[in-house]
């Protein structure tokens, strides 16, 4: 199945130079919204274009192997257009967390890392790789709890930039380091991490084998690699076309080349060699509060007053508000043309995330620990 998707060129020049005019040869000097509105407007709607030349509503076999083919630029594209909204909007850990009463928003993402850490084992005399890394988030929270040093894996030049520049302000750089890379080919050596872990990240994968099979070639004999994985669920029927519209909807505005249910990772992790200790949908759990929740805009989950602002602005009021704003920079010319699209395409995904998450049809954190045999080659 691996060999049907052809790999993406390694273009790291190219790619650099596209992030350098794009958002300036300092990505650091500014964040959310006000970094938004400093990008230059013509390698915006480059962006712009290249994301959105694959999503046009159709799901037939020929389209959906476009974007699989084009899973590397999709996503570069895909980060470089909402970085700055999810930073704004969510902080700069990209993912969804369980929730417990009297627990605030940033306090339940925190141990929703330990707890991956907790169950894969790490410490501080293990080397381990951060796949698909986003802006460190994960990793700086990850490496106080544990120790341990990291190496994040990412193909988004902005990405990288930022969680170097946050590692260094936080004086976290001599256990982080942040590099270029595409996971479905990486350039570590085989057997090189005691670790690894990937939260919400391997969903970009056109194929699920080869991304865990590179996971598998660079862990040590004995390692431990640990996932919260996007799947669909059991409940999901590819050929339900309220479903698929769902899952459509959630590729369009998350960057995901292909939702894949959840037996096909199964089979997936245990294709490449792994085996599975640990398999449990952590959002399927009988939580009181809903993982979406922030999404949702139900402010009576509400923990804290830190929470109260986070869940507007995720919320669809919040998001309303974004979308308005943004429509009106456009307009005036300080956001550049199609800027409306994106904040749509993210309104869209929220809502069908939701809905999903309703339906028992998504899960974002189906939890797997898996470990490479020690007698592997």
């Amino acid at each position: 199945m691996t060999s049907q998707i052809k790999l993406a060129p390694k273009e790291y020049e190219k790619d650099k130079s596209f992030a350098e005019a794009l958002h300036g040869k300092d990505a650091t000097n500014a964040s959310g919204m006000k970094a938004w509105v400093k990008k230059n407007k013509n390698a915006q709607e480059v962006a712009m274009e290249g994301y959105f030349k694959h999503w046009d509503g159709k799901t037939d076999e020929d389209t959906e192997k476009s974007r699989l083919e084009d899973y590397s630029a999709l996503t570069k594209h895909y980060y470089n257009l909402v970085t700055d909204f999810y930073e704004y909007g969510w902080g700069s850990s990209f993912h969804f967390s369980r929730y417990y009463k009297g627990e605030a928003f940033r306090q339940a993402v925190a141990r929703h890392e330990h707890y991956l850490a907790l169950k894969m084992g790490l410490s501080e005399n293990m080397k381990v790789l951060d796949v698909g890394c986003g802006v460190g988030g994960p990793a700086r929270e990850i490496t106080r709890f544990t120790d341990c040093e990291i190496v994040g894996l990412n193909n988004n030049d902005y990405q990288i930039e930022r969680a170097n520049y946050y590692a260094k302000q936080l004086k976290l750089d001599h256990k982080l380091s942040f590099v270029k890379g595409d996971f479905m080919q990486m350039d570590f050596e085989p057997n090189s991490f005691d670790a690894v872990y990937a939260i919400e990240a391997t969903v970009h994968a056109p194929v699920l084998e080869g991304v865990y099979g590179e996971i598998y070639k660079v862990l040590k004999p004995g390692g431990v690699f640990g996932a919260y994985e996007w799947v669909m669920t059991d409940e999901y029927d590819e050929t339900n076309e309220e479903h698929r519209k769902i899952a459509y909807g959630i590729e369009v505005g998350d960057g995901i080349p292909k939702m894949y249910p959840r037996k096909v990772a199964e089979q997936a992790l245990k294709n490449v060699g792994f085996e599975i200790e640990y398999a449990r949908d952590m959002a399927d759990a009988g939580d009181e509060i809903p993982w979406y929740y922030p999404l949702s805009g139900d402010f009576k989950y509400v923990q804290s007053l830190g929470d109260l602002f986070t869940v507007f602005r995720t919320s669809y009021f919040g998001r309303t508000i974004t979308t308005a704003s943004v429509g009106l920079m456009e307009k005036l010319g300080l956001a550049p043309k199609g800027s409306v699209k994106v904040t749509a395409a993210l309104e869209d995904a929220a809502v069908y995330l939701v809905e999903g998450g309703k339906k028992k049809l998504f899960t974002p954190m189906m939890l797997y620990v898996v470990r490479k045999p020690l007698d592997a080659k």
